[in-house]
């Protein structure tokens, strides 16, 4: 694609458009459309896909939480390098290290969704972890992750190679890294001027008795919020347990099945040898009895 000098890059629209809150994303990436209309620009720009919503997470963490995302792809390449020379009980470590990293960055990608004015589901957030798991496990999926323009979602098991163009906006994405958002700015301070108020004294109680009222209010909220997710926790917890237990159960069933297969199979081939032995015993009776039938016929004569 032929680009005039000073012109957009297809790379500079996809990272703003990508950076958008997600349902400006279509109206945008048209009017851009419409803005080259009759170039290549144009026909590429068509050609960008919406992300899905665990995809637009991921992007926004990338933009917003970017030391974050750089924390978890540091540890991530130090993981893979290690992997080779360490022990099962380090790797078991390093695995759960590697869940309670990747469990707490979601945790931040969903309060951030949240003030961009999105709610993330339980569904979607399994799919952001899975994605930043990915990206600690896979080194193209590390590079995907960083370019800030995933459309959907990663996942890898650490032993199949990961579709990682299929989930990038554009081929030339990966390797790509997007720019950190600008901070907020923080609104102008108004100016100040001291006037004479003899009723100043009981309006501050009277807010400051508000303002207590409202973190009354928060904090039992808060604590509320922390008893449904500790509950949520011992569920889990539980669930885990007789789970595994269930598991257990199989493993000692598969391990009767095996050893009653291992002995019918020793039954069975006794019992073919025993019928080799049967049938090669009446050919030889059929046999003795043809040589008797012979016999008495020609005594008969």
């Amino acid at each position: 694609m032929s680009e005039e000098a000073g012109a957009p890059s297809l790379l500079d629209l996809a990272e703003d458009l990508y950076g958008l809150p997600l349902g400006e994303f279509t109206a945008s990436r048209d009017a851009l459309v419409k803005q080259h209309r009759g170039s290549d620009l144009a026909r590429d720009l068509k050609a960008l896909r919406k992300p899905t919503t665990a995809a637009w997470v991921v992007d926004l963490l990338v933009r917003h939480e970017t030391e974050q995302v750089e924390q978890v792809l540091s540890v991530g390449a130090a993981l893979r390098e290690a992997q080779a020379s360490m022990s099962a009980d380090e790797l078991r470590t390093l695995t759960k290290q590697r869940r309670q990293l990747t469990a707490a960055v979601t945790t931040t990608a969903r309060g951030l969704a949240r003030k961009h004015g999105l709610r993330v589901t339980e569904a979607v957030a399994e799919q952001v972890q899975a994605t930043l798991t990915a990206a600690m496990v896979d080194a193209d999926c590390a590079r995907a992750v960083r370019s800030g323009l995933l459309v959907a979602p990663l996942e890898t098991t650490g032993v199949d190679d990961v579709d990682v163009a299929a989930a990038l906006a554009l081929p030339q994405a990966l390797g790509f890294e997007a720019r950190a958002a600008a901070p907020a700015e923080a609104p102008p301070r108004p100016e100040l001027h001291v006037v004479p108020d003899p009723e100043a004294q009981e309006r501050a109680r009277a807010e400051a008795e508000e303002a207590l009222e409202a973190a009354d209010e928060e904090l039992a909220r808060a604590r509320e919020a922390r008893e449904e997710a500790g509950a949520r926790v011992e569920e889990l917890e539980a669930r885990g347990l007789q789970v595994q237990s269930e598991i257990d159960e199989l493993r000692r069933r598969l391990a009767e099945l095996e050893s009653t297969s291992e002995d019918v199979d020793d039954e069975l081939g006794e019992a073919e040898d025993e019928r080799d032995e049967a049938q090669a015993a009446l050919e030889e009776a059929e046999a003795e009895r043809d040589r008797a039938a012979r016999a008495l016929t020609q005594a008969s004569r």
